[in-house]
C-alpha cells in the first residue's frame, strides 16, 4: 500500500443548489442609423432577427442607432441597473401592423435565445411596440420561458384602460398605465423591465416592483391621484382593476400596485410575487433533478434529490423569501409498476411572501392616558 494521502470524490448525496437568479432581460425592438459607419455599426451590433447578448448596456447604448426603440429603450432600462439583456431588433414596418407582424415573427427567436447566447431571458418585453397583438404573444413567450412580461395598458382614461386589462388572463403578464414619458410609448414599460431586473439583483424575486423609486423619470403623461388612506382614488381603482399604476410619493415616482393580471381561476397567482416564486422553485427543482436524470432510481437517489431540494427551500424560508415549501415523494401514483417504470411521483407544496399590501390600523379615543394625570402633575 502507498504510504500517504489519498484523495477521493464523491459524486453521491445531498447537493448544495443555488439561488435562481431571474434578472435576464429580454427585448424586442426596433432600431436605425444614418447611412454610413453609424448605420454599419449598428447592422453589426444588432443584425436583424438574431438574439444578441448584451453585457455591457453603456457600449450598447452607443451602437444602438439613433431612430426605433432600442435606443430609448437601453437608456430607460440603464437609469434603473447594468442588466444581461437578450436583443433581438426587428425591422420597422410601413405601419404599425406590420411593425407588429415583424415583432409577432421574431418571438419564437427570443423564446429559443439559450440555444444562441447561452442565457434564457426571463424578464421580457417589447416597449413602444407592444400592441394588443404583440402583447398577447409576449404573454405566450413568457409561459414558455416562465418569464415576466411587462407591456402598457392601453387607453386614454381609467374605464379604457381596465377594459383593455379584461382582455388578458394570464399570471405572467402586468400591465402598467400611465407612461413616464410624452416622447416615447414604451419608456414605463422599459424601466419596469429595469426595475425588475435590480429588484432581482438587490433584492430578490420575492418582491414586487410596487413602491421601489425609478430613476430618471421627472413626469407623467397623467398625473395619477393617490391616497394611502382612500382606496377610491384613481390609483387605487385601478390597483383594484389589476393594472399597476405610478405615483409620486416619498420622494420619487414609483410604480404602485402587486397584481398580475391572472384570471378567477388563477387567484392564488393574483400578486406578482407569487408567480415570481413559483418560477425561481420550479428552477431549484431542474437544477437539483437535471443531473439525475437515466441514473439508477435508488431510495438513495430520491433521497438524496429530496434533501437537495428541502434544504434550500429552508435557507429560502430562514431568508424571509418564502414562508416555506416542502417536497416530497406524491402519496397516490406511486405504484411498483410506475416506479419500474422510473415514474416515480413528487409533490411540492409552497407558500409565497405575500405583500404587505392591506393592512388594517383600527383607531379609538381611549381616557387611558390621562389615568395617571395627576400624579404626573404632582411629580
Amino acid at each position: 500500500m502507498p504510504h500517504g494521502l489519498t484523495l477521493t470524490e464523491s459524486t453521491s448525496g445531498a447537493r448544495s443548489l443555488a439561488t435562481s437568479s431571474l434578472a435576464v432581460i429580454g427585448i424586442l425592438a426596433t432600431a436605425s442609423a444614418a447611412a454610413g459607419a453609424a448605420s454599419t455599426a449598428l447592422d453589426a451590433a444588432f443584425p436583424i432577427g438574431a438574439p444578441v447578448l448584451v453585457t455591457n448596456i453603456a457600449e450598447a447604448i452607443g451602437k444602438a442607432g439613433t431612430g426605433g426603440t432600442l435606443l430609448p429603450t437601453l437608456k430607460a432600462i440603464a437609469d434603473q441597473v447594468t442588466p444581461v439583456l437578450v436583443v433581438l431588433r426587428v425591422d420597422e414596418g410601413e405601419d404599425d401592423t406590420e411593425t407588429s407582424a415583424n415583432v409577432i415573427a421574431a418571438i419564437p427567436a427570443l423564446i429559443s435565445a439559450k440555444s444562441a447566447v447561452g442565457v434564457r431571458p426571463r424578464i421580457l418585453g417589447a416597449p413602444g411596440l407592444d400592441s394588443a397583438t404583440v402583447t398577447a404573444q409576449l404573454v405566450i413567450a413568457a409561459k414558455r420561458l416562465r418569464a415576466r412580461a411587462y407591456a402598457r395598458a392601453i387607453g386614454e382614461d381609467d374605464a379604457a384602460v381596465i377594459a383593455y386589462r379584461e382582455t388578458f388572463s394570464a399570471r405572467e403578464l402586468t400591465l402598467i398605465w400611465p407612461n413616464t414619458s410624452p416622447d416615447f410609448a414604451g419608456d414605463a414599460t422599459a424601466r419596469a423591465l429595469g426595475l425588475r431586473a435590480r429588484i432581482d439583483e438587490e433584492t430578490g424575486w420575492h418582491k414586487t416592483i410596487s413602491n421601489v423609486a425609478m430613476d430618471g423619470v421627472t413626469a407623467l403623461t397623467r398625473n395619477i391621484a393617490f391616497d394611502l388612506l382612500d382606496p377610491s382614488t384613481e390609483a387605487g381603482v385601478l390597483n383594484d382593476a389589476d393594472v399597476v399604476t405610478i405615483i409620486r410619493e416619498w420622494g420619487g415616482f414609483r410604480f404602485w400596485g402587486n397584481t398580475t393580471c391572472a384570471g378567477s381561476d388563477q387567484s392564488e397567482y393574483r400578486f406578482e410575487s407569487a408567480v415570481r416564486t413559483l418560477h425561481a422553485l420550479q428552477d431549484i427543482v431542474i437544477e437539483a433533478f437535471a443531473p439525475e436524470f437515466d441514473k439508477a432510481m435508488s431510495v438513495a437517489l430520491v433521497k438524496d434529490l429530496l434533501e437537495s431540494c428541502n434544504t434550500k427551500f429552508s435557507e429560502l424560508a430562514t431568508s424571509g423569501w418564502i414562508m416555506g415549501a416542502k417536497v416530497a415523494l406524491a402519496a397516490t401514483g406511486n405504484t411498483s409498476a410506475e416506479l419500474a417504470a422510473g415514474r416515480p411521483k413528487f409533490a411540492l407544496r409552497f407558500t409565497p411572501c405575500a405583500p404587505f399590501e392591506n393592512p388594517t390600523v383600527d383607531f379609538a379615543i381611549t381616557e387611558e392616558f390621562y389615568s395617571d394625570f395627576a400624579s404626573q402633575v404632582a411629580a
